[in-house]
């Protein structure tokens, strides 16, 4: 299926609802920042539709986890819409719960409490997703003692640039671990969606014992904040 580029007609029917819904938000008058924000979801599925027909060997490969980068993209778009951002924590642990993977169990999370804005909790939910669904189907959660830890950090290495967050996600417990053969929809999210969207640098090793993926990123305004303890807004510099 991936070499098959006859247009899916689901692109088709986003973009003829892209195009009904921009006339009827410009006939309601709704604000620039609604509009704004519905647009990039919308561009979003329909990069997810086209790449996941491109990276495809097949089509009940392509219809199942087509529905499972939907579902998490329509997920973070839910918790964004009621709060206008979305934790860092919450995401990750509800991407983990969705494969009935609980926290304390085969999943550890550490990090400070940030804020995703809507662009940047959709990109980092459709990753987040990915790394999940490897360790479900090839990496460690299908052992008994496959585990991962995701640790986040907020790196101020110089006063003068925005701060960087950093994320790592490091499986244990698998064995003989090798990198993928081909690559697929995970891989491109990792290397290109991330870089692009977000500015991200990405380390990927594929150890003994499971995958170590580490992100770095420029936590500027359009990306996200840290929230302290009282609950204000410690933003990143401007883009």
């Amino acid at each position: 299926m991936a070499q098959d580029h006859v247009r899916d007609p689901r692109v088709d029917a986003l973009e003829a609802d892209n195009a009904r819904l921009r006339r009827l938000l410009n006939a309601s008058g709704a604000s620039d920042g609604l509009r704004h924000g519905l647009r990039d979801t919308m561009a979003m599925l329909r990069a997810v539709l086209r790449l996941s027909a491109d990276t495809a060997e097949s089509v009940e490969g392509y219809a199942t986890h087509l529905e499972g980068r939907l579902d998490a993209i329509a997920r973070a778009r839910i918790s964004l819409d009621m709060s206008g951002g979305i934790s860092m924590h919450s995401l990750i642990s509800d991407e983990l719960m969705v494969h009935l993977i609980r926290e304390g169990d085969q999943a550890e999370l550490a990090g400070p409490t940030i804020r995703l804005r809507p662009k940047a909790g959709q990109v980092m939910a459709l990753a987040v997703h990915e790394l999940c669904s490897n360790a479900v189907e090839h990496g460690v959660f299908g052992l008994s003692k496959g585990k991962v830890n995701v640790v986040w950090s907020v790196d101020t290495r110089d006063t003068m640039q925005p701060s960087d967050l950093v994320l790592t996600w490091k499986e244990t417990g698998g064995t003989d671990v090798a990198p993928p053969t081909r690559r697929g929809f995970g891989m491109q999210v990792l290397n290109d969606m991330l870089r692009y969207e977000l500015n991200a640098h990405i380390d990927l090793a594929f150890e003994p014992d499971g995958l170590r993926c580490t992100m770095r990123l420029p936590l500027v305004q359009r990306i996200g904040s840290v929230i302290d303890a009282s609950g204000s807004d410690e933003t990143g510099a401007p883009n």
